[in-house]
């Protein structure tokens, strides 16, 4: 056999090698490069309760000493915001009522802080009454942000359409949504000044606002704006008490109580699947922290809860 056939021989070989080999290439290479499914982080921040606290509290040797102050606040928002990406600030209500800022200008600072601060959304406390609907709908017409309350219907007031039920708020493909529950205000509130709002019970209201946002909304997440009270000896209605009646909630954000909790407490949900509530005390000496992460196709995952002192 000549040197010229024998080269041919190894050539159509190596031919036949390579067109088994190269069909499998693609596929291995693509193997090989295919990205882990993509990991997201979120950072939820909340108060409840403020209260008018635009100040630090005095240097008077109490308790609260030197602690809160907007100033401070928006140092800290400034710095986890800037580690990161994904943050969303929201407030359970009980914004007015408690320092002369809200004697003398009726809740406008107080609504302009909070812009400044970057609220995304808060809800409505038994306090923001207290200068009348009306005046909370002058001051409430100031905020960059949208005021959360599905239980209170205010047809027949001048608070009519100024508010929204729940809001879907999407952070890099996340859908988050948001709804909000106010206290009943009968026995609570003087009625001349929450004059003809209807209070719809926040249990079945809750029910339906978490499942539209699950079901209709695709929310990744649902957290629930609370401005019912974190626990009572007997009540019918408390945070508890909805977390243990409802199935499509993540977290409950709550205020009213002024309960400090040094971490989320769990309790399981309607379906016995463990949920989240979270309070931070009062007057904006505390900031509240959730970290979580979602994969596709996966629950999501508390990365870590802090209470953050501001001051």
């Amino acid at each position: 056999m000549d040197a010229s056939h024998s080269n041919r021989r190894q050539f159509l070989k190596y031919l036949g090698a390579t067109a088994v080999i190269a069909p499998a290439l693609p596929q291995a290479l693509l193997a090989a490069t295919k990205a882990a499914p993509k990991a997201t982080a979120l950072t939820i921040l909340h108060t409840n309760d403020v209260h008018s606290r635009l100040d630090p509290f005095p240097m008077d040797g109490s308790r609260n000493a030197g602690k809160g102050g907007v100033a401070r606040r928006m140092t800290l928002l400034q710095q986890i915001r800037s580690e990161q990406k994904n943050t969303l600030l929201l407030d359970a209500g009980d914004i007015f009522q408690g320092t002369p800022y809200f004697n003398l200008y009726k809740g406008e600072p107080e609504m302009l802080a909070m812009n400044r601060l970057g609220y995304d959304a808060g809800t409505i406390g038994n306090h923001d009454f207290d200068g009348g609907i009306e005046n909370m709908r002058d001051q409430f017409g100031k905020a960059t942000f949208p005021l959360l309350v599905a239980n209170y219907n205010f047809k027949n007031t001048v608070m009519d359409g100024r508010t929204k039920p729940w809001q879907v708020f999407k952070k890099d493909g996340i859908r988050v949504g948001v709804f909000g529950l106010g206290i009943q205000p009968k026995g609570l509130i003087p009625e001349n000044l929450y004059k003809e709002t209807r209070y719809l019970d926040p249990i079945d209201i809750s029910t339906d606002m978490a499942r539209r946002l699950r079901q209709e909304e695709k929310c990744d997440y649902v957290i629930c704006l609370s401005h019912l009270g974190f626990k009572y000896p007997d009540a019918t209605v408390s945070d508890q008490v909805l977390a243990a009646k409802s199935k499509d909630i993540d977290l409950i954000i709550g205020g009213h109580t002024h309960t400090f909790l040094d971490a989320p407490v769990t309790v399981n949900n309607a379906n016995g699947k463990p949920m989240l509530i979270n309070q931070v005390g009062f007057a904006g000496i505390n900031l509240g922290r959730i970290d979580l992460t979602f994969e596709p196709g996966k629950a999501p995952v508390v990365g870590g809860t802090q209470v953050v002192p501001v001051g």
